[in-house]
């Protein structure tokens, strides 16, 4: 058992004193410092955001020869390309010269990026074409054989469309870093024939909580039907309608809801009998069924929030599809980039009914993100309780009695090693936070590198 004092604001954090998890015996808790402690959140970024593989976009953002887009890994700028052929690239987004930035531009197409502080320049290869008025530099013959491109992120990888990089070069491929948690990002892929996009458009904002409070609430079923009650309200006064583009009838508590955890922080929550229509069910097997299988399809049907830890979250709601990727910026403080994901070449009408409906619960102006907002605020402002002592905010689901030994669900999507848990759509699992608190503590506890670090 991990010792439980409470560390003061001048200890290095003990990361194994944070977790207390002991499921045989019914006990996983997290400690309040995790959320709190300035030390703690400084090793995340170091060992977490900027050691391991993390998301930094999707490839239709950059569709073009030269196109690019910029992003951060951790608190380090990272400039994406497409290059004169067609590749795609990751360079650290800082100028070999005196390290200023190369492009502050979210987005665009450009052929070269040249340094607005001193001129030099760097085509969409990374490769530096220019170092302005350098036969005048008087530059030594040891400057001449240094190398003056964008220095590569250590890793870059594609997994059909969605981006990854790591600035640490000791990482597993990028398949074994996703593990099983493919299943759903295949889903997620096979549901649009012509390839995936983003709807124009994006959104960035920040709350005063720590970036572990959307972890897990990305997962959290629980919460639901308190958070979000003028939501579910709001549904039911509308007028229930079966055409295609009408508003899709209120969240219902039938049905069953599980979860799956697939080791590395990544899990998915799912839920049986969504709220979309019927006809529009239907219409979305017409247009992708056919290259799938009988299961697949029907798994297509159910609602799924999706995390790939450290920073990616998609949840496919069936009526619209939101993209959210976590940014930390303090201990208390969270940046979150969201935006509407789309099939390419979808109709006129499901376009719209996808914006309206994305509109409705996920922008920020909508009925339900403020609403996590004010949550996750109040939590961190509760947190600072430390006199209180540990939460019992991770016990739902650890009681497994009267469950298969096995799971169906995972029998038929071929899920070797993944932890499940399902039940009725009241259960609202907390299980599934689980591994990524797991996999916090084992890149915390040991510097990049190490044998047991990946």
């Amino acid at each position: 058992m991990p010792n439980l004092d409470t560390m003061t604001s001048t200890t290095q954090p003990d990361i194994e004193s944070l977790l207390d998890d002991r499921v045989d015996e019914g006990i996983f808790r997290v400690h309040r410092d995790a959320f709190l402690s300035p030390e703690v959140f400084d090793l995340e970024i170091e060992r977490i955001f900027e050691s391991n593989w993390v998301y930094v976009g999707h490839e239709s953002q950059v569709p073009n020869p030269h196109d690019f887009i910029t992003t951060n890994i951790g608190r380090q700028p990272v400039l994406v390309t497409r290059d004169a052929e067609g590749g795609l690239n990751a360079f650290l987004n800082s100028c070999r010269h005196r390290g200023m930035m190369v492009t502050t531009q979210r987005s665009g197409s450009r052929r070269t990026h040249t340094c607005r502080y001193h001129g030099w320049v760097y085509d969409s290869a990374g490769r530096n074409i220019n170092i302005s008025q350098r036969e005048l530099g008087r530059y030594s013959a040891a400057f001449d054989q240094e190398n003056h491109d964008l220095v590569p992120v250590a890793k870059f990888g594609n997994y059909r469309g969605f981006l990854f990089a790591s600035l640490f070069p000791n990482v597993p491929t990028l398949d074994e870093h996703l593990g099983e948690a493919r299943v759903f990002l295949d889903l997620i892929v096979d549901q649009a024939p012509n390839g995936l996009e983003f709807v124009p458009g994006s959104t960035a904002y920040t709350f005063n909580g720590n970036w572990k409070l959307q972890i897990e609430n990305g997962l959290d079923m629980y919460h639901f039907s308190h958070v979000h009650v003028s939501y579910v309200e709001l549904l039911q006064r509308r007028e229930k309608s079966a055409a295609l583009g009408g508003p899709p009838p209120s969240p219902s508590d039938e049905g069953e809801q599980g979860t799956f955890s697939f080791g590395r922080g990544h899990a998915v929550m799912w839920r049986s009998k969504s709220r979309a229509s019927k006809e529009l069910l239907e219409h979305r097997a017409a247009t992708f069924g056919a290259n799938m299988s009988e299961t697949m399809l029907r798994w297509s049907t159910y609602g799924r929030n999706l995390t790939i830890f450290p920073n990616l979250q998609i949840v496919d709601n069936l009526t619209s599809m939101m993209l959210r990727v976590i940014n930390p910026l303090s201990p208390d403080c969270t940046e979150m980039q969201t935006r509407c994901l789309a099939p390419v070449g979808e109709s006129p009408t499901d376009r719209t009914f996808r914006i309206r409906d994305y509109e409705d619960f996920f922008n920020p102006s909508g009925l339900a993100t403020p609403d996590d907002n004010v949550v996750y605020e109040h939590s961190q402002a509760g947190l600072n309780a430390r006199a209180a002592g540990w939460t019992a905010g991770y016990a739902r689901g650890i009681d497994r009695t009267g469950l298969p030994e096995t799971s169906p669900y995972a029998k038929e999507l071929n899920l070797t090693a993944s932890e499940w848990i399902h039940g009725p759509r009241s259960m609202g699992d907390e299980t599934c936070f689980h591994d990524a608190y797991r996999e916090w503590k084992r890149l915390l506890s040991q510097p990049p590198g190490s044998p047991n670090n990946h």
